[in-house]
């Protein structure tokens, strides 16, 4: 699908650099292509603001070529800000009221660096809660992205979310667990990546008659849908990291062991580095250990010679294009409002089943 560059944010050009198709607004008003409005909430701190843009962008973009994709990024302007992440943010993100007042048919909000134990303490609860609810009477359908998920089941349904004991983080094998539109044309086993300190267990969804489809044994639930099946869908691993993004995780988190931030030396990510990168990252781990001025080896990591590899982004393509091609067939093209005449917002996919 199209990605159409309505603004001069750069993602969209390191997007169209990599080989993504991104339309001019003039080329795009030269087509006779049905447009699909789409908001980005990014809740993600400054470092990873543009990344993540990035990482939807992919998402989206290499989707079936059913629509053009008009993509608009906003955030809650509670959340801290260092200078350039504000003049980013003032220049090319839109203002919550505009989107409202203009409509969404489709919205996806990002996860978040969690800085309290309660999310209801966090910076973004409150903008985030005042979006859901409208969200749940004005748009077609919304994806929520890992912490996003665990905000959006706490403020639905009471669900508290799980403190683990180590932290959820790797590459792991997942199977999906239910026939739905949404894993149509996906493999039976796939890989997903999941980075959380946090859970959010199959019986407390189950309680909530959430539809479960995508588990895993190791790393717990992937995917679910709201009870009606579409209105909300939740991910609790990451489909939109790309190849490096674990890798560069780890890094940070090696970063601080330097700098005296954490106490012990980080373990690898479940399942995601080879072994010939393993045995390059313990020659960097060695000499650390080995070194009086741990701090002057920042710089030293030896990222260029990891090579990482990405296992999932095409099952997380599946489950995105399901998403926005169901979207494409229940939406009112009318933008400001969320399904065509005669679709039951409480039973959606009805009209795709003929049951309706």
């Amino acid at each position: 699908m199209p990605l159409v560059a309505n603004t001069q944010l750069p993602s969209f050009s390191r997007y169209r650099a990599e080989g993504g198709e991104v339309l001019t607004p003039r080329r795009a008003q030269d087509q006779s292509i049905r447009e699909l409005h789409i908001g980005l909430f990014n809740m993600m701190p400054d470092a990873a603001l543009e990344p993540t843009e990035r990482q939807f962008l992919r998402l989206v973009g290499g989707c079936n070529r059913i629509a053009q994709f008009y993509v608009y990024p906003f955030t809650a302007r509670t959340i801290p800000r260092g200078d350039k992440a504000r003049r980013h943010i003032d220049q090319y993100y839109f203002q919550t009221e505009d989107i409202e007042a203009l409509g969404l048919d489709a919205l996806i909000l990002s996860g978040a660096n969690p800085v309290y134990p309660r999310l209801v303490d966090e910076a973004f609860w409150e903008p985030l809660c005042s979006l859901l609810d409208w969200a749940r009477i004005n748009v077609t359908s919304t994806l929520c992205a890992c912490l996003a998920t665990h905000a959006a089941l706490l403020y639905f349904h009471g669900i508290e979310r799980q403190p683990l004991s180590a932290k959820r983080w790797g590459v792991y094998s997942h199977e999906t667990k239910s026939g739905h539109p949404l894993v149509q044309g996906a493999n039976t086993r796939f890989d997903v990546p999941h980075s959380r300190w946090n859970e959010i267990y199959p019986e407390q969804m189950n309680s909530a008659n959430l539809k479960i489809l995508m588990e895993s044994d190791e790393a717990g639930v992937h995917l679910a849908t709201s009870e009606d099946g579409f209105r909300f869908v939740y991910f609790q691993g990451h489909p939109e990291y790309d190849h490096n993004s674990l890798l560069k995780e780890y890094k940070r988190e090696v970063v601080r062991y330097l700098n005296g931030e954490i106490k012990d030396y980080p373990p690898y990510p479940s399942s995601y580095f080879l072994e010939d990168t393993k045995k390059v990252l313990q020659e960097f781990q060695d000499k650390v250990m080995n070194s009086s001025n741990k701090p002057s080896l920042v710089d030293q990591f030896p990222e260029r010679e990891i090579q990482a590899h990405n296992t999932w982004g095409d099952t997380g393509k599946v489950v995105v294009n399901n998403w926005l091609g169901t979207i494409y067939q229940i939406t009112h093209q009318d933008r400001g409002k969320p399904f065509m005449d005669g679709i039951d917002p409480a039973n959606p996919l009805a009209y795709l089943t003929g049951d309706k």
